[in-house]
């Protein structure tokens, strides 16, 4: 009634011993997730009525009896057979893996095996839990799809504006149009890199190894630092600056000669992030007679997308930068 107040610390009836059972079983039946009882040995003993229905089983007394891992083909099996090995020794096995239902609808199952009690022994059984992840797993191929077409589409882009600069700038020193095809190029692949993950960050590691690697011989190029995230303006901002760092090395730096090295390693302490760029060996260096388009790549922009400070110098020894910012 209204205005009275619901009492508190009401008894709550318990199932007794006699229907739990059924109680159990009923609580089981409301559930989708295909839950299956196996023995010690991997003999399906048990299926709950949701997970026949969502396995498409008119009767389980078919199945009855089946040993669990030749429900899974190929990799599955295996991931199957590994799994239950772990359960049996205690532990937790899991697995992603693609299985037909009874009546052959291809389906892709999140899969979770462990040991459980039985009549006081432990462990008596084995429990395996499956939630159909069809759906999910669909929309991620189109994602991934979509996804590849974003990446093929941006670089088409990026192609034909290149090739409208070649023919509408024709005249221009030649190798300002390499720079800017170059450059053009460079944006094409950190906008791949940005795709690849989700357009919503990147690996720092990643970013460093993948806009390097055109220019750097792995064995005169060291990449060190701890995992960090980069969100999309930091990555593009990082690729197109190590695009010109590394462009730069090539023609006047320490890829110059046969002999100068490239060391790029950073630090997250107390949440600053301390990024350096450090040529040896190279050319003895000279600074600059003017800022170029290049070096404002480097510094005004990166410091603007990570709001930091950017420190570039030409040292007799190589060409250092260090880029101090928020993490």
């Amino acid at each position: 009634m209204p205005g009275e107040s619901m009492p508190r610390n009401r008894a709550v009836p318990e199932p007794t011993k006699v229907h739990s059972v059924a109680f159990l079983e009923s609580v089981l039946a409301t559930s989708r997730d295909c839950i299956k009882v196996l023995t010690f040995d991997g003999e399906l003993v048990f299926m709950n009525t949701g997970g026949q229905a969502v396995m498409e089983v008119d009767d389980f007394e078919d199945i009855r009896g089946c040993y669990w891992p030749s429900f899974w083909e190929g990799e599955q099996n295996a991931a199957a057979t590994e799994a239950l090995a772990r359960a049996k020794a205690g532990l937790i096995g899991h697995f992603v893996g693609q299985a037909n239902t009874m009546k052959g609808t291809p389906k892709w199952w999140d899969v979770t095996v462990k040991a459980i009690a039985g009549d006081g022994r432990w462990p008596a059984y084995i429990m395996s839990m499956s939630r159909d992840i069809t759906i999910a797993r669909e929309l991620e191929v189109q994602r991934q799809l979509l996804s590849d077409e974003l990446v093929h589409r941006v670089k088409n882009i990026l192609s034909v504006v290149g090739a409208i600069a070649n023919q509408s700038l024709r005249g221009i020193d030649p190798d300002r149009l390499d720079s800017f095809g170059a450059r053009l190029a460079a944006l094409g692949e950190a906008q791949g890199l940005l795709v690849e993950r989700s357009t919503a960050s990147g690996s720092l590691r990643e970013v460093v190894t993948r806009a390097v690697s055109p220019h750097c011989p792995a064995d005169r190029c060291s990449i060190t630092g701890p995992s960090y995230e980069l969100n999309a303006r930091r990555t593009l901002a990082l690729s197109l600056a190590i695009h010109e760092l590394a462009t730069n090395a090539a023609k006047y730096g320490a890829y110059a000669n046969d002999v100068g090295r490239i060391t790029i390693e950073w630090e997250v302490d107390d949440a600053v992030l301390h990024w350096t760029w450090r040529e040896t060996d190279g050319p003895p260096v000279e600074p600059p007679l003017r800022t170029g388009f290049g070096t404002r790549i480097i510094t005004r922009n990166l410091a603007s997308e990570f709001r930091g400070e950017v420190d570039l110098q030409h040292l007799p020894s190589g060409l250092v930068l260090t880029l101090i910012a928020p993490a």
